[in-house]
């Protein structure tokens, strides 16, 4: 057997429809595509929904950008504080006695960056007494903080 004589199974193939080529095609005039609509002259519009009311439609307009509103509309905020949030467990890799900044935290890759300002939640325990540097913290995280005899600084 050589590369020039392979061809495909009996009946694995089928022929291509013709149309458009006269009666005698069994195939002319329409073309098989029937009469009149937008399926006998090609693509419906983009993003017609057979009469239903368009996704694009059912959602709200887009407001101005720079607003603090987003795309279609909804609110996001334009003048909220987002913060690098830790919680209290995490301060146990430093060891006791520590002055914990937010530098300090970026060394010990507690924290990935320092282009946001870092907010102190209580979730965990702490044990060690620690003085914890920070733009921010929950009432809870202050008071598990002081109440080890621990100190609180606000930058």
């Amino acid at each position: 057997m050589r590369l020039d004589e392979l061809k495909p199974s009996e009946g694995a193939t089928h022929r291509r429809k013709q149309v458009g080529r006269g009666p005698g095609s069994g195939h002319g005039k329409t073309s098989t595509r029937g009469h009149k609509g937008d399926k006998s002259r090609g693509a419906s519009k983009l993003g017609f929904e057979g009469g239903q009311t368009p996704l694009h439609r059912r959602l709200p307009k887009q407001r101005g950008i720079g607003t603090g509103l987003t795309a279609r509309g909804f609110n996001t905020g334009r003048f909220k504080t987002h913060y690098t949030v830790i919680n209290i467990s995490q301060l146990e890799v430093f060891d006791a006695n520590t002055v914990v900044s937010p530098e300090l935290l970026k060394e010990k890759r507690v924290i990935k960056s320092l282009a946001l300002p870092v907010k102190v939640l209580a979730d965990g325990k702490l044990t060690k007494v620690l003085t914890v540097q920070a733009h921010k913290f929950s009432t809870s995280a202050q008071e598990a903080i002081t109440a080890l005899g621990g100190t609180v600084e606000v930058l």
